[in-house]
């Protein structure tokens, strides 16, 4: 099955920026809704941004205007940049991949290990 591979997580603080980056094992999963869900401790999990193989993206509300997810299918790679970063923004952030494709769906997709994402105020 395909395996996710996250990077790029980190600390930082209220206002700066973060860059994650995803890859996916196999070529063949090019076809597949591909995003970001986070969880952060005692927390439920929160779909923050899809998109779609084509292209099309989706985004939570909670993060819109900041973050910006996009993909490079030539490299099987999914990335989130995050802008103007919050400390609620502190979590774990998961890449995840399959064909629920809505920000509601994302979270019941196959992920990767996780990446600690840490905003300080």
């Amino acid at each position: 099955h395909v395996q996710l591979v996250e990077s790029g997580g980190g600390s930082v603080e209220a206002g700066g920026s973060l860059r994650l980056s995803c890859t996916a094992s196999r070529h063949n999963e090019n076809s597949a809704c591909m995003g970001w869900f986070r969880q952060a401790p005692g927390k439920r999990r929160e779909g923050i941004a899809v998109i779609s193989s084509g292209g099309t993206p989706s985004y939570a509300d909670s993060v819109k205007g900041r973050f910006t997810i996009s993909r490079d299918n030539t490299k099987n790679t999914l990335y989130l940049q995050m802008n103007s970063l919050r400390p609620e923004d502190s979590a774990i952030y998961y890449c995840a991949i399959g064909w629920g494709c809505t920000v509601d769906a994302v979270v019941r997709n196959i992920r990767g290990q996780g990446t600690q994402v840490t905003v300080s105020a």
